[in-house]
């Protein structure tokens, strides 16, 4: 599975001009279902998601996690993860997991997140949706299981 994270101070997610999941500080995380990612994939991804130490302690160091700053995560799929850009001008997504397994990993891998203590809230798998945060550092990072 592939994910960047974005630590944030507010993330908002939309669908049809309805807010469907919104969080304050934490994680915005994109995640994508690659071919032959499995259960246990959505698990590892998830389990280092929790741990990652991408948040200020008390000196200014990157040395906390969402869990430690009791901190939320927004998790909207994001197919386009899964891009191939090494030919030509138009990418290619074969590389991503079908519909039908990456919805099931998705919930999975959010699931596995709330089960690591993090409240999650969510976007719409397959929607087109609207993402608004507000990106806190810049910190973005990109992970893949």
């Amino acid at each position: 599975m592939r994910a960047v994270l974005q630590r944030v101070s507010k993330a908002i997610v939309s669908v049809d001009g309805q807010v469907v999941g919104q969080v304050g500080p934490g994680l915005m995380i994109l995640v994508c279902a690659m071919q032959d990612d499995d259960e246990a994939k959505a698990e590892q991804l998830a389990a280092k998601v929790s741990k990652l130490r991408i948040f200020k302690d008390d000196a200014g160091k990157m040395n906390r996690s969402v869990v430690d700053v009791k901190g939320s995560a927004l998790v909207i799929s994001q197919f386009t993860l899964a891009a191939d850009t090494s030919r030509g001008n138009r990418p290619g997504f074969s590389g991503a997991a079908p519909p039908d397994i990456g919805k099931h990993l998705y919930e999975v891998f959010a699931q596995r997140l709330q089960a690591h203590g993090i409240p999650v809230e969510t976007g719409q798998f397959g929607a087109d949706m609207a993402v608004e945060l507000v990106n806190d550092g810049p910190v973005t990072i990109w992970i893949e299981s």
